[in-house]
């Protein structure tokens, strides 16, 4: 197969203009630049006189170049290529193998819960379906909002919390009062809780314990959700 670019790029690295070659085969200017622009091939008596004025092997401007130097070896060479080529297409297959797709495991978010000012205590007949590639045990999962906790809960993350009741100060609880429910580090006081936010911007909340706050669970994990 005829290579115009070939043409053309030996024809620069010797410095020689289309004149001087088309005066050397005897042709006219415009049908060498014909050949070089692959509108027009050479004949075969034309690319040999071209092979030789621009001192390259038989086959530069006709083959690829991969054959042409496969040809150009001794039966043991030609040997050592197949056997290299074969195993570079193994390699090459190999790397094509469809990857199977990642188990992803399925969770029920209920309505979300605050990380920040307060919002209403999730119903367990509206949830969302997400998906996470980590079975993690859980009671129950909730959204949460805000950035109050941030950064170890992100806002718009699953909180996933266990039914514990109180464990110990400092742990981070879902908290109901008030028909709101909050997610912060809880510290027990002697006149009531004190609800403390990650995000140093946010003040301290404090809840009587007239108004009869109730600790639902710990928080034992979060995750952000991966597509289904």
């Amino acid at each position: 197969m005829y290579q115009p670019e070939k043409l053309k790029a030996r024809r620069k690295e010797l410095k020689l203009t289309q004149k001087e070659i088309a005066e050397q085969l005897g042709i006219s200017f415009q049908a060498y630049s014909a050949w070089e622009r692959g509108v027009k091939e050479p004949s075969e008596e034309k690319v040999s006189q071209l092979e030789k004025i621009l001192k390259v092997p038989k086959g530069y401007f006709t083959q690829i170049e991969i054959v042409r130097l496969y040809n150009s070896l001794s039966n043991q060479g030609k040997e050592k290529v197949v056997v290299y080529a074969r195993n570079l297409a193994q390699e090459e297959q190999a790397k094509k193998v469809t990857v199977m797709p990642e188990k992803l495991f399925e969770y029920h978010v209920y309505e979300r819960m605050s990380a920040g000012i307060g919002a209403s205590v999730y119903d367990d007949r509206n949830f969302d379906t997400v998906y996470f590639n980590e079975e993690l045990a859980h009671d129950f999962a909730s959204w949460v909002s805000g950035d109050s906790m941030e950064p170890k809960y992100q806002n718009g993350s699953v909180a996933l919390i266990r039914e514990t009741g109180f464990d110990y100060d400092g742990a981070v609880y879902a908290v109901v009062c008030n028909n709101q429910t909050y997610i912060k580090r809880v510290y027990r006081e002697e006149d009531g809780l004190r609800l403390v936010s990650i995000n140093p911007k946010y003040k301290d909340i404090h809840i009587s314990y007239e108004e009869d706050p109730r600790i639902v669970g710990i928080i034992v994990g979060n995750f952000v959700p991966m597509e289904g």
